[in-house]
C-alpha cells in the first residue's frame, strides 16, 4: 500500500495570511493615518524576477497595500540605485523596501542591502536584522526560510487546506527531538532557516554542496529542507521514512518543466508531508513578505490625532 503524504499546500496557507492581514487592516485603518506602503525596486529584465514581482505586487493590492514600483535598467550605476534606496527610505508612506534579487552583474548586492532602512526591511536581509535574527530578537525575518517554518508548522499539525481554519489556528511546533538537514548555505535561505530551526529546538545539520556522504546524512534527519538550487537532487533512498520535505528549489528543465530539488513523485511513498513546486514554498515566501511590511507598518504609521 503507498504511502499518502500530506502535501504542503503553500497557495493555501498564504490565502490565510492574507486573510488575517486583510481584517486586521480594515479593523485598524481607520484609527491609522495611510495604508501600508510596499516599495519593490527591480533592476534589469530578468524574466523571472519580473513574474516575482509581479505576483508580489499584486498580492500586496489585494490586501489593501499602496504599491510604490521602481523600475531601473539592467546598467544603472551602485550609486544610481543607492540613491533609489535612500529615496524610499525618506518617503513616509513606504513601510517595505523589497529590492529583487539577484542583481545583474557588475552591481553590489551587499552594499545595496546595507543601504535599506532596517525597520524597512521587508525581506529581513539587511546585516541589523540578520544579526538580530542571530540572537532570537529580529521582527523581520528572512522571508522564504520564515515561510517554510510556517509549512513545518503546517506539516505537524492536524490541519489541511480542506481544513476551514484561520491562519493562527495553525500553531508554531516545538522542534525539541526533531533532527533537521538543511542542504544550502546562502544568505537568502540556507543560514537562516537553519537558525530559524534552531530557535524552534530542533538540531540542526547544515550540508552544501562540499559535504560528503549527502545521502547518509539525509536519511538520519526527520526534516529535509533542499534549498541548493540542483534539479531533483534528492531522492526517496537519501530520505528516512515519514521524514517531512520542504523543497525550496525551482529550476527549469530542457522541455520547460519547473522542478524542485527534490525528486517529488519518487519521494512520495517515503515521507510524511512534503511541499509541490510550484506551489509549495513559493507563495509562502510572497506572503511572509507582505507579513514582515505589515508588521513594519504597524510600527511605523501615524496614529490619527497624535
Amino acid at each position: 500500500m503507498k504511502n499518502s503524504p500530506k502535501l504542503l499546500d503553500g497557495k493555501w496557507l498564504a490565502s490565510k495570511l492574507y486573510q488575517k492581514i486583510s481584517t486586521e487592516l480594515e479593523t485598524i485603518l481607520p484609527s491609522f493615518s495611510r495604508a501600508p506602503g510596499l516599495a519593490v525596486v527591480l533592476v534589469g529584465d530578468n524574466p523571472a524576477s519580473q513574474v516575482y514581482v509581479a505576483n508580489k505586487s499584486r498580492a500586496a493590492g489585494r490586501c489593501g497595500f499602496k504599491i510604490f514600483d521602481r523600475k531601473l535598467p539592467a546598467n544603472v550605476s551602485q550609486s544610481e540605485l543607492q540613491g533609489t534606496l535612500e529615496e524610499l527610505n525618506k518617503n513616509q508612506e513606504v513601510d517595505g523596501i523589497l529590492l529583487q534579487l539577484p542583481l545583474p552583474r557588475g552591481l553590489d548586492q551587499n552594499q545595496a542591502l546595507r543601504t535599506i532602512d532596517p525597520a524597512k526591511d521587508a525581506d529581513g536581509l539587511t546585516p541589523l536584522n540578520q544579526g538580530l535574527m542571530l540572537r532570537g530578537g529580529s521582527e523581520l525575518l528572512p522571508c522564504t526560510p520564515l515561510g517554510a517554518l510556517r509549512l513545518i508548522d503546517l506539516a505537524l499539525s492536524e490541519l489541511g487546506s480542506e481544513s476551514d481554519v484561520s491562519y493562527d489556528d495553525i500553531a508554531p511546533a516545538d522542534l525539541a527531538g526533531k533532527s533537521a538537514i538543511v542542504i544550502g548555505r546562502s544568505i537568502l535561505v540556507g543560514k537562516p532557516v537553519s537558525m530559524l530551526l534552531l530557535e524552534r529546538n530542533a538540531t540542526v545539520l547544515m550540508a552544501h554542496s562540499k559535504s560528503a556522504n549527502l545521502p547518509t546524512l539525509c536519511a538520519q534527519a526527520d526534516i529535509v529542507v533542499a534549498a541548493v538550487g540542483v534539479p531533483q537532487l534528492v531522492r526517496s533512498q537519501w530520505l528516512k521514512k515519514n521524514a517531512i520535505v520542504i523543497d525550496v528549489g525551482i529550476n527549469k528543465t530542457e522541455t520547460g518543466k519547473l522542478v524542485g530539488d527534490v525528486a517529488f513523485e519518487e519521494v512520495l511513498e517515503k515521507c510524511s508531508a512534503i511541499t509541490p513546486v510550484p506551489g509549495g514554498v513559493g507563495p509562502m515566501t510572497v506572503a511572509m513578505l507582505l507579513r514582515n511590511t505589515f508588521e513594519a507598518y504597524k510600527k511605523r504609521a501615524t496614529i490619527k490625532g497624535k
